[in-house]
């Protein structure tokens, strides 16, 4: 692993600093020379460094500290690509931008935006904007991958063409929140995850919204029937207020196209997970167990292994 002896990949922040500062005690990492270091190990982050939680700025300094001293890479989330377009304005709308601030999605926008405005002044947010153009939207590793959403050959490819060298530009920006471009849809599934039409099985609710798709489960080899590749939040209800069906056993191909079958070991977070850290399968894993939403912060130890083992899970805080 070019002279790291491992990878520790982390799991959504989400603002949480003191979970993440007590994981980092927790592996081993120590504050020198003004950041987190560890004597043989380089932390991974999958991104979500943003949103919801209480300590925006002591969260992105201190791993944007690590990154500049070379002890963390990290790959960019739905969060801080979310930043970037509610900051770009929209060429075809005076006064709006790529992520609407007015209108039917601007109440939503602003709700979950609502901490990183609250929190970060108006010149640190154009200096953490800035560094956010730069991240990496995936990692493709010796021996690991990671990535926020969904690891997708065909995606990436779409954008390892269209990002070109350099921080992200705001013609990508325009056209990665345009409807029907090739962009567009190559981002929403790398950052934020494939999605399955749930038809006559009608919407779930998900906090205030009602989601008419679930996510689909693609790093499960063996999901063929709805119930299997929908992704449904345990403890879903119908909009109507009611415990949320069983899907059953209606078959679905939907996921096919987005099935992981590499056998290197990819790592991504985005799932809202809750329980025992676990992973997912042999070479998936999830490490976003819900830490802002009372759950604890989740790293894997990731040492080269082949097969990856629920053992490596570390978690840190809860509540």
């Amino acid at each position: 692993m070019n002279g790291v002896s491992g990878f520790d990949i982390f799991g959504d922040i989400h603002g949480c600093a003191g979970k993440l500062r007590g994981l980092l005690n927790q592996l081993g990492y120590r504050q020198r020379n003004g950041t987190f270091r560890h004597p043989g190990r380089q932390a991974l982050f999958v991104g979500d460094l943003i949103d919801r939680g209480p300590d925006q700025v002591d969260t992105v300094n201190t791993v944007r500290s690590m990154v500049d001293a070379g002890t963390a890479r990290v790959t960019m989330g739905n969060h801080e690509f979310n930043a970037i377009s509610f900051a770009t304005p929209d060429p075809e709308k005076a006064g709006e931008f790529m992520r609407p601030h007015g209108g039917p999605k601007g109440p939503k926008n602003l709700d979950q935006h609502g901490e990183f405005l609250k929190q970060v002044d108006e010149s640190k947010r154009v200096e953490f904007l800035e560094w956010f153009k730069t991240l990496p939207l995936w990692l493709d590793l010796d021996g690991v991958r990671i990535v926020h959403a969904c690891w997708h050959d065909a995606s990436i490819k779409v954008l390892a063409g269209a990002l070109g060298q350099g921080p992200m530009s705001e013609d990508f920006v325009v056209r990665a929140n345009t409807t029907g471009t090739k962009e567009f849809e190559a981002v929403e599934t790398v950052l934020k995850g494939p999605e399955v039409e749930l038809g006559e099985h009608h919407g779930f609710r998900d906090g205030r919204q009602v989601r008419t798709a679930a996510r689909i489960r693609w790093w499960d080899p063996g999901a063929r029937t709805l119930r299997e590749i929908a992704e449904i939040p345990p403890g879903s209800r119908t909009p109507k207020g009611r415990p949320y069906p069983d899907l059953g056993d209606e078959p679905c191909a939907k996921a096919d196209e987005y099935r992981y079958e590499n056998d290197k070991p990819v790592f991504f977070g985005h799932y809202w997970r809750t329980g025992t850290p676990r992973v997912d399968g042999p070479r998936t894993a999830c490490v976003d167990f819900s830490a802002i939403r009372g759950g604890p912060l989740v790293a894997y130890r990731f040492d080269g292994e082949a097969t990856l083992v629920d053992a490596n899970m570390v978690a840190f805080g809860r509540g």
